[in-house]
C-alpha cells in the first residue's frame, strides 16, 4: 500500500478557487481501481495550508491517477501556484487502530 501525507501551501485568495477544483476531481478519483482513501481538507484558510491525505493499493494505481487526463490539467493549471510538502510512504501490516 502507498500512503501519501503532507501538505499543499497556496496563496491564500486562491483557497476557494482551488477548493472547488479539487472537489471536481475528488469524486472520480475516490472511484479510480486502486484509491483506497482520498481526502484534501483546508487546514488553514489565512495561511492557505492544505491537508493531503491518500492511500493507494500499489504504485500502479497511483501511477495510472497521476497520468488521468483530469488530474494532468489540474495539475498544469495549479502546479506553477502551490508548494507541495507531500511525502510517500510504503505501508504494509494494516489493522484497525485498537490491534
Amino acid at each position: 500500500m502507498i500512503i501519501l501525507m503532507g501538505f499543499l501551501h497556496l496563496n491564500p485568495s486562491d483557497v476557494n478557487e482551488f477548493t472547488a477544483d479539487i472537489q471536481t476531481i475528488a469524486s472520480s478519483t475516490r472511484a479510480e481501481k486502486g484509491c483506497l482513501f482520498y481526502s484534501i481538507a483546508l487546514e488553514d484558510a489565512r495561511a492557505g495550508r492544505m491537508l493531503i491525505a491518500e492511500r493507494w493499493q500499489d504504485q500502479e494505481s497511483l501511477t495510472a491517477h497521476l497520468e488521468r487526463q483530469e488530474l494532468v490539467a489540474f495539475s498544469k493549471k495549479w502546479g506553477n501556484r502551490i508548494k507541495s510538502d507531500n511525502l510517500k510512504y510504503d505501508a504494509s501490516n494494516e489493522r484497525s487502530l485498537m490491534e
